[in-house]
């Protein structure tokens, strides 16, 4: 591979290099260095493992900060959501990874710099590549400048299950009302607390739970909302 075509894929990733060879080897597949005499030549495998735990420790990061009041398994389910196969390989599209893996030529003949699994598999390789030769900030930095759309339209989808805001506009454009919350009890340790709130709203009543008031609060208004639409 061209020095010429590394500086391009560089600049496509918004990160240049101390030690190029870090970077040839991130893009390395396993099919490419099976066909090499070379044996100092190593695949990105191991890469991919790092690439990884750093992608999911940054995006998890990202998520705690984006949104407070959830909890783990909403973060879980979020973050699933935003790392796995498919949007790995749009975001490797994104930056035209596919024309810099260095693939063996049965791979070649099948178009292998166009698989989902080869895609996503080099760009965390590449994220680990960022990480060994930059440190965790410049791969920090790196992540979030390519998940930014997603993690926009992420928070675009949460705003619609604003369910206090719904219930809201939903009464008092009939009832000019405002919709009462009240915290039942809490429970658990400080680090740990689960709350229980109550929501009343016209002839509704309803009980909600959740790791913070907030999320408490939504989660009865969702209730609140499916009695209301059902009445």
């Amino acid at each position: 591979m061209k020095q010429t075509d590394l500086s391009i894929f560089e600049q496509k990733i918004l990160y240049k290099f101390n030690e190029i060879n870090i970077l040839e080897e991130a893009l390395s597949h396993s099919s490419f260095v099976n066909e090499q005499d070379d044996a100092n030549i190593k695949d990105n495998e191991r890469f991919e493992f790092l690439g990884d735990a750093v992608l999911n420790l940054v995006v998890g990061h990202i998520l705690m900060q984006r949104y407070p009041d959830l909890n783990e398994g909403d973060l879980s389910r979020m973050r699933a959501g935003l790392v796995n196969e498919s949007q790995l390989a749009t975001i490797a599209r994104a930056i035209d990874l596919g024309s810099f893996v260095r693939l063996g030529r049965g791979e070649i003949q099948t178009n292998g710099c166009e698989k989902n699994s080869i895609l996503a598999d080099t760009f965390e390789a590449v994220i680990a590549a960022v990480y060994i030769d930059g440190g965790f900030d410049e791969a920090f930095k790196m992540i979030e400048n390519h998940f930014s759309d997603l993690l926009n339209s992420i928070g675009a989808s949460l705003d619609n299950h604003d369910y206090k805001s719904r219930i809201q506009e939903l009464v008092q454009e009939s009832h000019k009302i405002i919709p009462q919350y009240r915290v039942l009890h809490e429970s658990g340790p400080d680090h740990d607390k689960t709350f229980n709130v109550q929501l009343d709203v016209r002839e509704v009543r309803t009980e909600g739970t959740g790791k913070s008031k907030k999320m408490a609060e939504q989660d009865a208004a969702r209730k609140a909302l499916e009695v209301l639409k059902n009445q």
